[in-house]
């Protein structure tokens, strides 16, 4: 007698709200299409990773002891662009940093009373200085100055930076959302 397999756990099938409409980074490509696709993919990889996520479970701490959330993640990836692209290599200072201050370095992660939807906004619009700042910027070679050290640092570093920090965060990302619904996906 044979017996059919059982199904897989409904954890463990993708299950993402919505179509993946991610464009694949391309095969070919000079070094600044190559990265700047790669990035891209990973900014729209973490977009999936929130997508459905009703507004009120974006702030749950669903992994602990860890203190990080798929709003926190999102308020700080905001930050993440403000200062490395923004700031660091456009020398633009004329905003405050979002969801940072010297005296309260964590409130992208801890203060969470914010809207969600508000936030998303904020990230998709800093995403887009991002990507302007970048398309302006005459090569990769071209410089800004690292806050913490007044030392030049090239653009090619701080997308290398940026994508490792999505990279990162798309782990986390994946974590908390299973945690949260269960659902998983690439």
């Amino acid at each position: 007698m044979t017996t059919e397999p059982a199904p897989p756990p409904q954890h463990l099938s993708p299950t993402w709200a919505g179509p993946d409409d991610r464009a694949a980074p391309p095969l070919l490509g000079d070094e600044r299409e190559l990265l700047t696709a790669f990035l891209d993919y990973h900014r729209e990889t973490f977009a999936m990773k929130c997508a459905g996520v009703p507004a009120e479970r974006m702030s749950e701490l669903a992994v602990p002891p860890s203190g990080m959330s798929l709003h926190g993640l999102l308020r700080h990836l905001t930050g993440i662009e403000q200062w490395w692209l923004e700031i660091q290599f456009a020398g633009d200072e004329s905003r405050p940093l979002m969801y940072y201050s010297d005296d309260d370095p964590d409130q992208d992660f801890e203060q969470l009373d914010g809207d969600v939807t508000e936030a998303l906004a904020r990230w998709r619009a800093q995403v887009g200085i991002s990507r302007r700042i970048v398309a302006e910027a005459p090569s990769l070679d071209a410089t800004g100055i690292q806050k913490t050290t007044g030392k030049p640092v090239a653009l090619r570093r701080i997308l290398l930076l940026m994508l490792a920090e999505y990279a990162r965060h798309n782990g986390h990302a994946d974590l908390l959302r299973e945690c949260i619904d269960g659902s998983t996906g690439h």
